[in-house]
């Protein structure tokens, strides 16, 4: 009963949360909150060693791995290893629809799982984020000049080594605005990431000088200034 009630209190929390975002879009046309308030933000983990979990069997749970995935994707579509479910135990587990983000090395590059598996301690998860945001405009958000700034500012802290964690990934702030403004942004980055990286539309010069563009258009329509 005592969980019940528990449970019952933070759906509540959440509800009211969700309301006085939605009041204040309304009166303002956006809001700004903290990414780790509108999403559940999380480390990988790695079942150790892993040789021990790797598994051929064709049911076994999807091992998302850095390599896996081209860095000018977006999507993670496929992995060449599984391990077994045990190993999931000992990992985290992703959805279709989540996002990943590496949190070393090239970090802070944003990837949106089509499919489902488990990832390890190099990635951080971000999840349960679409009651305030829609999964392409987020995406182009992570890409933004000014939010690749902020994790890189953040992740330094003046050491040599930047290590990206969720802590500051929970940090960030975001601009939200209402789901009909989403859209409209993200039709027009969406269009104008096409003509970037569809060497069939034209020229390398010409390509560049898109790639410039959108990224320009990019940073001004998710800049609520």
């Amino acid at each position: 009963r005592q969980t019940d009630r528990q449970t019952d209190r933070q759906t509540d929390r959440q509800t009211d949360r969700q309301a006085i975002i939605r009041l204040i879009q309304y009166v303002f046309g956006t809001v700004n909150v903290y990414l780790g308030d509108i999403s559940t933000i999380v480390r990988g983990a790695s079942p150790r060693p892993i040789r021990e979990y790797i598994t051929d069997d064709e049911n076994g749970v999807n091992w998302i791995k850095i390599g896996d995935i081209d860095i000018n994707s977006k999507y993670v579509t496929s992995t060449k290893e599984k391990i077994t479910e045990a190993g999931a135990l000992k990992s985290r587990f992703v959805n279709e629809g989540d996002f990943i983000l590496s949190n070393s090395m090239s970090f802070g590059r944003p990837y949106i799982v089509k499919q489902s598996g488990c990832i390890h301690d190099g990635w951080l998860s971000i999840s349960d984020f679409n009651d305030y945001l829609l999964t392409d405009y987020l995406y182009h958000l992570f890409n933004s000049t000014h939010m690749q700034n902020e994790m890189r500012s953040k992740a330094s802290n003046g050491g040599a080594v930047s290590n990206l964690n969720a802590s500051i990934v929970r940090s960030l702030k975001v601009t939200i605005p209402c789901f009909d403004e989403q859209e409209r942004v993200i039709a027009i980055l969406n269009r104008m990431s096409d003509l970037t990286t569809d060497i069939t539309t034209g020229l390398p010069a010409e390509i560049d000088a898109r790639q410039k563009q959108y990224e320009y258009y990019r940073d001004k329509l998710l800049s609520f200034d």
